[in-house]
């Protein structure tokens, strides 16, 4: 396959060395021996929540019995946190017009099995990160990067991620955003939407980044054909803000493009559609 990305380094750059400042604060209800001070972090939008949190967990076992300690688990606003999401799609849906910090509360007893996947072990968010990656590639070239790849090359990926070493990331990575240059782009677009006020988690649907007549398919176009109330209407109301990485990319970028740069070490781009802020 021929190297056709285009070498946008410092998008990538910045994408992967986005921090969110976050404090966390120990629930109200957990049994502590004495107070318990906030935790101050500085969390990376392109990882998960287990994988930057072993501090968080640290702090506040200092104060409590080994007892009252169960598996930690995050909230914001009522909202439980799925650690499975990454950290920067999480702060985008719930909480993109809030000042910072972002306040996120602690947790240790009373885990919402309802809403939440158990996480015992890096190991496992490693599978969920793995198997993301090989639907993309299935997505964007039938899966057949991802199955050249030997284990160790895996390994790179999931090590890179894990300890936030970005040139060991897109050294395997890049290989995955690679494309025969008369194609003009992957098969299909790895992509989810999501809403905060919808019961469906996400919505994922087939889309080509270059149309029948050979046009470049847009950011407008792939929400004109998934989510057409995200478009501004002709009156000039904007109802939603689109966030990917917590900006919103004009509605003209190419997709394809947006694949490339914008989308997370798991290779999908995770879109944020929330209600724009009324002034």
């Amino acid at each position: 396959m021929q190297q056709a990305m285009a070498d946008d380094k410092d998008v990538l750059r910045d994408v992967w060395f986005g921090r969110i400042p976050t404090c966390f604060t120990l629930y109200q209800d957990e049994i502590t021996e004495r107070e318990a001070e906030p935790f101050y972090l500085l969390l990376p939008r392109v990882s998960y929540l287990p994988l930057v949190t072993d501090k968080v967990r640290k702090h506040f076992q200092k104060v409590m019995k080994p007892d009252d300690v169960g598996e930690m688990w995050f909230e914001y606003e009522g909202t439980p946190l799925k650690w499975h999401y990454p950290i920067g799609l999480l702060f985008d849906l719930y909480a993109s017009n809030t000042t910072l910090p972002w306040s996120i509360f602690v947790h240790f007893k009373n885990f919402p099995q309802q809403d939440l996947l158990h996480c015992p072990s890096n190991s496992v968010i490693e599978a969920h990160f793995m198997s993301s990656i090989k639907e993309a590639d299935a997505l964007k070239h039938k899966g057949a990067v991802v199955n050249e790849m030997q284990k160790k090359d895996h390994k790179q990926l999931w090590m890179g991620l894990q300890n936030d070493k970005f040139d060991q990331f897109w050294a395997m990575n890049r290989k995955l955003m690679e494309y025969p240059t008369e194609e003009g782009g992957f098969r299909y677009i790895p992509f989810r939407i999501y809403q905060v006020t919808s019961n469906r988690p996400f919505i994922q649907k087939l889309f080509r980044p270059v149309a029948s007549d050979g046009c470049p398919h847009t950011l407008g176009d792939l929400l004109k054909e998934v989510f057409p109330a995200a478009i501004p209407q002709n009156d000039g109301q904007k109802k939603y803000q689109v966030m990917i990485h917590g900006i919103e990319p004009m509605l003209e970028t190419p997709i394809q493009w947006l694949s490339e740069h914008l989308s997370y070490p798991d290779n999908f781009l995770h879109i944020s559609i929330i209600p724009a802020p009324s002034d």
